[in-house]
């Protein structure tokens, strides 16, 4: 099974700097379109639906990310996309992630508003396309490489932070109904690693206070709003008795199992930044 994680890993982070790094932003924004599309393959059995529909589910999404695009203007190229535009969608993303916040604290109380198909389909809406969204509009600037792989690495740090601080002092639990592994020690872990990177960052590009402040509300926000995504997918797996949302990525599961922090952290960055007017 190790063997197996690593490989697909290996593979996975391959085909994802390749296409970073000789695609167009058009060409990845299609390409990362077509596996958000896949994402709601595996949304569809978080809300249980039938097979024709999640047939249909997908297709749903699909055209959702599509009317996006041009409403974006994504053709357009760098710097030409239409912001106004993705904040709407980025900001209705945020603000989905804090009611989600709500749902997920109060679980399983919560199930009496989303445990329907209908809720559960619309909340795979207010997921994956505000996530879709912040990716084309973060590969369109500038500098779009350096931004995406900078909001990946928050979400690493976020996770690999939480993860040996957990399990070295772990005793209080974050969301015991949701996922009993998580830790409060866990989550300031994963915090003081995005500290360290706020201080690398900040020293490294020369910020004024006032870039300081801002950097570390974007950085810290990230990490926060991550641990987030991560455990709504679990409260939604844990609802459907589920281990992984998918099979299709050997050792590791489902897309949606894999991109779970980054669905929530992706549009909170991409807002935090264009909000802020950060320049790196």
């Amino acid at each position: 099974m190790l063997k197996e994680r690593v490989i697909t890993a290996v593979v996975l982070v391959a085909l994802f700097l390749l296409g970073l790094l000789f695609l167009t932003p058009l060409q990845f924004s299609v390409v990362i379109g077509v596996i958000v599309s896949y994402a709601a393959w595996e949304w569809s059995d978080f809300a249980a639906l039938d097979k024709a529909w999640r047939y249909a589910y997908v297709a749903i999404v699909a055209l959702a990310l599509l009317l996006a695009g041009l409403l974006m203007d994504v053709t357009a190229g760098t710097l030409a996309i239409n912001l106004g535009v993705a904040k709407a969608f980025l900001t209705t993303g945020c603000l989905w992630w804090l009611v989600a916040f709500f749902m997920v604290i109060s679980y399983p109380g919560s199930e009496n508003i989303w445990g329907s198909k209908l809720a559960r389909s619309l909340m795979g809406l207010l997921v994956l396309v505000p996530t879709w969204v912040a990716v084309a509009t973060l590969i369109h600037q500038p500098d779009g490489v350096w931004l995406m792989l900078l909001v990946i690495l928050i979400v690493v740090l976020a996770d690999v932070g939480a993860y040996f601080t957990g399990r070295k002092f772990g005793k209080n639990k974050l969301a015991p109904r949701v996922s009993p592994a998580k830790s409060w020690e866990g989550f300031f872990g994963g915090l003081a690693a995005n500290v360290l990177l706020i201080f690398v960052l900040g020293a490294s590009f020369g910020f004024h206070p006032s870039g300081w402040l801002l950097l570390a509300m974007t950085v810290l926000l990230t990490s926060m709003f991550s641990v987030l995504g991560d455990l709504l997918e679990s409260m939604l797996k844990r609802y459907r008795g589920i281990k992984d949302s998918g099979s299709i990525l050997p050792g590791h599961g489902g897309v949606m199992d894999r991109v779970d922090s980054l669905s929530a952290a992706l549009p909170v960055f991409t807002l935090a930044f264009l909000v802020s007017k950060l320049s790196f």
